[in-house]
């Protein structure tokens, strides 16, 4: 069984868009992806922005990565560490704890991933 980072079963971040580094919903570990596509992580406008302003443009499709582009909103599994800088620059995301691999948590508490559920927060 592959976990989330609460120990249980891990769940599909999100079927529409198709999300994972293997376009299967899931945000599983693979020693083959670099990013590390293993947060579990709801788009707002600012992060978004923020990110394209930085060169990670993830409002434009590009077919030939399946990938549909993103608006807010879109449940989708970002990289380990542009969760980490996104976060460092003021720029949270929802997590949904469920759905993220318990890789995340050699890089993060499980108590700070608590304080971006989405089931107890609400970001202005």
């Amino acid at each position: 069984m592959i976990k989330n980072v609460l120990g249980t079963e891990l769940q599909s971040c999100s079927l529409d868009p198709m999300t994972g580094a293997k376009r299967d919903g899931f945000c599983s570990y693979d020693k083959r992806d670099p990013g590390l596509h293993i947060v579990a992580a709801q788009m707002t406008d600012e992060f978004l922005a923020y990110n394209k302003a930085r060169g990670n443009d993830l409002i434009t499709p590009k077919p030939q990565w399946q990938f549909p582009g993103l608006k807010s909103g879109d449940w989708w599994c970002i990289c380990m560490g542009v969760w980490l800088k996104s976060k460092a620059a003021g720029f949270p995301v929802y997590l949904n704890l469920e759905a993220c691999h318990e890789k995340v948590l050699d890089y993060v508490s499980l108590e700070e991933l608590q304080q971006w559920d989405y089931r107890k927060l609400s970001i202005k």
